[in-house]
């Protein structure tokens, strides 16, 4: 039997028209069974222009932030195999439908879109600045996990639903750093991750803040490899977890939030 696929697709500010096209390339090249759309801080008229479109719209009055959003977009799915892709389109469904595939075949438990892969097609650029930070943060990440990756950032990713069982308690950060604490947590409980090289379109008006980026992803990285470390039950970062102050993981904050 072919495994279900669910599709969440976090927006903030998004271009509406560009979404109903994101939407419509979805359903024609991936086929899910349900796609979503976690939107973010909406106006009025966002909200009734996508009330129009063949999806189901979660709306929250804040901004949450990306990884918060796919979270609670995840806990929502009751599909085989869960998938997020960005709402600007940098990566087009037909090249989303090759991340998703591995996973769907049961080749992968967690498969990885990646621009920076030597086989990816990278039509347009990002600004030189953009690029080189994130060449930088790879590089870095590479050195620090244990999952090492070309690319951690890409807006593409799918899993199965056991893996997302796995490590949905383990995930903390609610904005853009939580594609690395997700690469790495799935690496910590022994997931099988593969990398796949995508068709990338840059988005120039992306609503990443670069200088906020940057600082979140050195910190999530340092966390998520402490975090890896926990899970493998290390002495020295078990020691080190009981004086950190507790927190509350994203599926607890998105289940308090709905209460």
């Amino acid at each position: 039997m072919a495994r279900t696929l669910g599709v969440v697709i976090p927006a903030y500010r998004p271009d509406v028209e560009a979404l109903a096209t994101l939407v419509t390339a979805v359903e024609e090249a991936l086929s899910p069974a349900e796609v979503r759309v976690e939107l973010d801080a909406p106006t009025a008229r966002t909200r009734a222009a996508l009330a129009a479109l063949p999806v189901t719209v979660h709306a929250c009055e804040r901004r949450r932030g990306k990884g918060a959003a796919i979270t609670q977009g995840f806990e929502a799915l009751s599909t085989d195999v869960l998938a997020f892709l960005d709402a600007d389109g940098s990566v087009p469904a037909a090249s989303m439908a090759d991340v998703v595939a591995p996973v769907r075949a049961g080749q992968a438990d967690l498969a990885v879109g990646s621009r920076r892969h030597p086989e990816a097609d990278v039509r347009t650029h990002q600004t030189f600045a953009r690029r080189w930070l994130g060449d930088a943060f790879a590089r870095l990440a590479r050195v620090a996990l244990d999952v090492r990756l070309y690319d951690y950032q890409c807006g593409a990713k799918a899993l199965d639903k056991e893996t997302w069982e796995a490590v949905r308690c383990h995930l903390y950060e609610p904005g853009f750093a939580w594609d690395v604490e997700l690469v790495a947590m799935a690496g910590a409980v022994g997931a099988r991750v593969t990398e796949v090289p995508v068709v990338w379109i840059d988005q120039p008006d992306s609503t990443v803040d670069v200088v906020d980026t940057v600082v979140a992803l050195g910190r999530a990285l340092v966390v998520a490899r402490h975090r890896a470390a926990l899970l493998g039950e290390n002495p020295k970062n078990v020691a080190l977890e009981s004086y950190r102050r507790p927190e509350h993981a994203l599926v607890e904050r998105c289940h308090l939030d709905d209460d």
